[in-house]
């Protein structure tokens, strides 16, 4: 791949990737070492990548792995990182009230959930791409999507009633 394809690349995926590192790390600055770390890592593998998942299945598996590296660091548990729709990246358009609801929702379900949500509705990834970006089965995949899809029902039904 040429410097002008890697660019192109990085170009088509930088924002979604950010926000994508944001709603897992809960942290800007963070958000913004990880996807640079996950170009430099893609960067140094091209030669590696086999064309056997898309471009983007694959820079999403670094990120995450890159984020789950960070997340597990020592010092990242005593950061504070609660998210409010308004810290998150900059996107195309401004979220309504509903929107902004459900993803205050969807930042409280356990981590696992959380990374196949996002996936799944942000990012558009089918279960296959989502289950080898995060190197787990399909089956593991539609387990959780199911659940957290029963979660936020009754977070967001809960949540009515009070």
């Amino acid at each position: 791949m040429e410097d002008s394809a890697f660019e192109e690349l990085v170009s088509q995926n930088q924002d979604k990737l950010l926000r994508t590192c944001y709603l897992y790390l809960r942290d800007r600055q963070l958000a913004e070492d990880a996807v640079q770390e996950t170009f430099l890592k893609a960067y140094r593998s091209l030669q590696a990548f086999r064309g056997d998942s898309s471009q983007k299945t694959w820079l999403t598996r670094i990120a995450i792995n890159t984020c789950r590296d960070l997340y597990r660091s020592e010092w990242f548990r005593h950061m504070d990182r609660r998210v409010t729709p308004e810290d998150l990246p900059e996107s195309g358009a401004p979220f309504s009230s509903r929107e902004e609801s459900l993803i205050v929702e969807v930042m409280r379900l356990p981590r696992r959930l959380r990374e196949v949500t996002l996936l799944y509705y942000y990012h558009g990834m089918d279960e296959r791409d989502i289950a080898e970006a995060l190197g787990i089965s399909r089956s593991a995949v539609s387990d959780r999507l199911s659940r957290a899809r029963r979660k936020l029902k009754g977070m967001i039904e809960g949540r009515d009633e009070a």
